[in-house]
């Protein structure tokens, strides 16, 4: 049981890495210093869609390890 659910953890860590990194929104690293703050779009579609399935993934990746850690 243990080695399957740090087999499904790993799983759910590459997905929850690819998935934020497809949610790239073009601003580069200068938005992180204050810039590029011109415009303000919400999340439509595909885009709300994937930033959703990302939290389900990170919270299923917190409850997963949770888990393991008090199994023996």
């Amino acid at each position: 049981m243990k080695n399957f659910l740090l087999i499904l953890n790993i799983i759910l860590s590459v997905a929850i890495v690819f998935f934020i990194l497809i949610q790239g929104r073009g601003a580069g690293l200068g938005s992180a210093w204050g810039g590029g703050g011109e415009h303000f779009q919400t999340r439509r579609g595909i885009e709300k869609f994937t930033l959703r399935l990302t939290v389900v993934l990170i919270i299923l990746f917190f409850v997963i390890s949770v888990i393991n850690l008090f199994l023996k």
